[in-house]
């Protein structure tokens, strides 16, 4: 089938039919026979540059005008209605209903019973009161040192990726946009070299606890991937033309904003609610606590000395049920103190307007769609410049090879986080993101419905986090308890706890 502009050069009509002309009209003049020809291939050549110069017209038209609505529905909220929150704002939503409200309640009692259990504890063993909080102040060891760290980790995301933008923006002009180029990739990969290295450097000379790696590890992932990605008119990435230089202040926005993907502007909400800033602070701080209480009463006892003893099958396999339940306790509570809690407070302070960082992912009856909405700011990254570049490069066909890309990067990214900050490389995570929950993405599709396809999904949430707890606890002891008598390369990823058993 011939596109209507074909049709319509050979003097067809809209529907096919030959339209009526003088004789001898639509055809090359006498004598000049190559001269038309010349002009057909240099109408054909020209087609593919004005076809795609108004595709991305259209699609950097399209954004602009989808942003211009989103903030101008935000806007047409009354600043009266404080509780008119953001569409991903669930658990807010949900708070507003009583029996919904009473499992929050239930979890604070979970905490008040943990430090009662302590309390008890403390009085039996030691005959007075104590409330100590030794793994917390050993988990934020050294937080001055991280935070040192972290500066000039910002700095240098915020002035070096900036400037290069602003170099490829100028106009293509001979060898000086050769110079210019050369330029930012030396400044890029500089600034590649100093934030990869800066933080291991500093994690491995001075051995950082873990929350302190956890500051450094965040930061630079993070700003890692949206250094990366330089904007255009329309869309993100590269050098040429329509290339577009943002200004300092939206660019210095987009690093704080809870979001991954560049935009000139964002929705904005009127004003700030410092006392909801303050309630997101105070709950995220509650999370750390009770997560602490958990690790020290439910995992601390039953792996401190694990490795120890003699390696048995019925020991492995209870430890992972006996670890099913802190588990899934950390996961609630990283959920909720991170993408609920943190990024809320800030979206608030920012008074960033779209605050869909995740979807009722509670309700998933499929790992593609537990997938899709447990992290909603990540996936929106992964998709954007991970999937759809992959599809690009393989020219739209082979959707699974740019799925798989995608579980690839994301477990290496969280394979990475988990060795940083543990201090050691064990690839469970690895294993269990791209090997079993990749095969659970293409088995569990969004075509199984129903209450018992949730539960499946939730016992392989339980068995998935007892996995991780149990087998991270014994390496990260049995590490402690058999250090190695000489550094090497296979001591280091060789897993500690598959011999340890003294």
């Amino acid at each position: 089938m011939e596109p209507k502009a074909t049709r319509l050069r050979r003097g067809e009509g809209p529907r096919g039919e030959q339209e009526d002309r003088p004789s001898g009209e639509g055809e090359p003049p006498s004598g000049g026979a190559e001269s038309w020809e010349v002009l057909e291939v240099g109408t054909h050549r020209g087609e593919g540059v004005v076809k795609t110069q108004l595709l991305e017209h259209a699609q950097g038209q399209l954004t602009e005008l989808l942003d211009r609505a989103m903030w101008e529905a935000v806007r047409s909220y009354p600043p009266q209605e404080p509780e008119g929150l953001g569409p991903g704002e669930w658990l807010d939503e949900l708070m507003e209903v009583q029996h919904f409200r009473t499992i929050y309640h239930m979890f604070i009692a979970g905490l008040c019973v943990f430090i009662i259990s302590t309390l008890a504890i403390d009085l039996i063993d030691e005959g007075r009161l104590m409330l100590e909080f030794d793994l917390l102040i050993f988990s934020f060891g050294q937080l001055p040192l991280a935070l040192m760290t972290w500066v000039p980790m910002f700095l240098s995301t915020l002035l070096v990726p900036y400037q290069v933008l602003r170099l490829g923006a100028r106009p293509r002009a001979g060898g000086a946009w050769v110079l210019r180029a050369g330029l930012g990739c030396v400044l890029l990969v500089a600034h590649t070299v100093g934030l990869c290295a800066l933080p291991v450097l500093v994690a491995l000379k001075y051995q950082l606890p873990p929350a302190s790696r956890c500051i450094l590890v965040f930061e630079q992932v993070t700003r890692r991937g949206v250094a990366g990605r330089a904007p255009r008119k329309g869309s993100s990435g590269g050098w040429g033309e329509g290339m577009q230089a943002p200004s300092f202040s939206s660019y210095l926005y987009f690093l704080f904003c809870p979001t991954l993907i560049y935009r000139k502007t964002y929705p904005r909400t009127p004003n700030v609610r410092w006392n909801y800033v303050a309630k997101n602070f105070a709950q995220a701080l509650g999370c750390v606590l009770y997560a602490c209480f958990i690790l020290s009463r439910l995992c601390v006892p039953v792996f401190a000395n694990m490795s120890r003893e003699p390696f048995s099958t019925r020991a492995l396999v209870l430890s992972i049920m006996h670890a099913t339940l802190p588990g899934i306790f950390m996961l609630l509570l990283i959920f909720f103190a991170f993408l609920h809690c943190w990024l809320n407070a800030f979206a608030e302070m920012l008074r960033f307007g779209d605050r869909m960082f995740y979807r009722d992912w509670w309700n998933s009856t499929s790992f593609s769609n537990y997938y899709r909405t447990w992290n909603v700011v990540v996936h929106d990254w992964l998709y954007s410049y991970v999937y759809q570049d992959g599809l690009w490069l393989l020219g739209g066909r082979a959707r699974g090879a740019a799925m798989l890309a995608v579980f690839l990067v994301s477990a290496v990214v969280h394979e990475y986080i988990f060795c940083f900050v543990l201090g050691f490389f064990y690839p469970v995570m690895l294993i269990l993101f791209l090997v079993i929950g990749g095969l659970m993405n293409f088995m569990m599709h969004d075509r199984h419905t129903g209450p018992a396809w949730n539960v499946l999904m939730w016992t392989m949430l339980f068995l998935g986090q007892g996995i991780q707890v149990s087998l991270y606890c014994q390496e990260w002891y049995a590490r402690r308890h058999c250090p190695l008598p000489q550094t090497t390369f296979w001591g280091l990823v060789t897993p500690r706890s598959w011999s340890c058993h003294t």
